[in-house]
């Protein structure tokens, strides 16, 4: 697509069409989906270890860029020092380089984020170190180094140490987002801290403001609350309990039917000014490509291969 136009993001990431941008979904989720193992303490960066695993995330970023995703998560969830050992920075590169060949050629509205998350326990704000500034500023610069367009702090629980990410990531000179997390049971950040959260983001230079990994249904709440940032802000929220049918392992025959019931509460999201979303824990491609229907007025023509499992 070459007719590109600036964004409310400040950079070429959506078309003069869509003033929407279209975030990609979990990778973690998918790569269980594929048989592929993410033990703790790495997680879905286990999958970097070996070629299949390797082979495996690039597919998943390439099934979302055909979903009609424009952004993309390098792998770096859990690729740090205290977790991957002494080649914590090498597996952060190739977690970018494998985002990077699998989009390349999809046009220049595709970026890739480079993910800097908590460096405990996302849903554990009470293990949120005193003192988290050094690791977050080494893999916010490892992450410059490997090429990425903009870095993505994403599933805080504890907005004091979500702030120091920013900071951090904010100072490589790259685009820098910010996203709070209220947990599995919406609990962890009630929407007032969550709203509290993100003026003090806007202030100390995030480019974007949002809310994930918190249950579908619950996280219209918390994006009223981000509407007073003053800066773009959405959500890529997850598929909340298995028994509310949006995703996780629903039957072949009921996936686009949750894929399209995460787009409808999408949509209340965009309709309270959202202008970013995508998709967290218990999505897949099918639920990127609702979205990208949601957005363009249009129903998917099919489902993307991977489409949520």
């Amino acid at each position: 697509m070459e007719d590109v136009a600036r964004s409310p993001l400040g950079s070429a990431a959506v078309s003069a069409e869509a003033a929407i941008v279209v975030l990609d979904g979990p990778l973690g989720t998918e790569l269980a989906a594929r048989g592929v193992a993410t033990p703790a303490p790495l997680w879905s960066a286990a999958a970097l270890l070996d070629a299949r695993g390797r082979d495996v995330v690039r597919a998943i970023h390439r099934d979302y860029a055909r979903a009609g995703a424009t952004v993309h998560t390098a792998n770096t969830f859990r690729t740090r020092q205290r977790q991957a050992g002494a080649a914590w920075a090498e597996l952060a590169a190739r977690a970018v380089s494998l985002a990077r060949e699998a989009v390349r050629g999809e046009g220049p509205q595709h970026r890739v984020a480079g993910s800097i998350a908590p460096l405990e326990d996302c849903y554990r704000p009470d293990l949120s170190p005193a003192d988290a500034r050094r690791e977050h500023r080494e893999l916010a610069r490892a992450l410059a180094s490997a090429g990425v367009d903009l870095l993505l702090c994403e599933t805080f629980p504890h907005v004091g140490e979500a702030l120091v990410a920013l900071e951090e990531a904010v100072a490589t000179g790259l685009e820098a987002w910010v996203s709070f997390t209220a947990g599995p049971g919406s609990d962890l950040l009630s929407p007032e801290d969550v709203g509290l959260a993100a003026r003090e983001a806007a202030a100390r230079g995030a480019s974007a403001v949002l809310v994930n990994c918190t249950p579908a249904t619950r996280t219209l709440a918390h994006i009223e609350r981000l509407a007073a940032c003053g800066v773009p802000f959405g959500a890529y929220a997850n598929a909340g309990a298995e028994a509310e049918g949006l995703g996780w392992s629903v039957g072949v025959d009921q996936r686009g039917s949750a894929a399209a019931r995460y787009a409808e509460l999408a949509r209340r999201w965009l309709e309270a000014g959202a202008t970013i979303v995508g998709g967290c824990c218990g999505t897949g491609p099918g639920h990127i490509a609702a979205l990208r229907a949601l957005v363009d007025g249009a129903r998917p023509a099919r489902e993307p291969a991977g489409s949520p499992r």
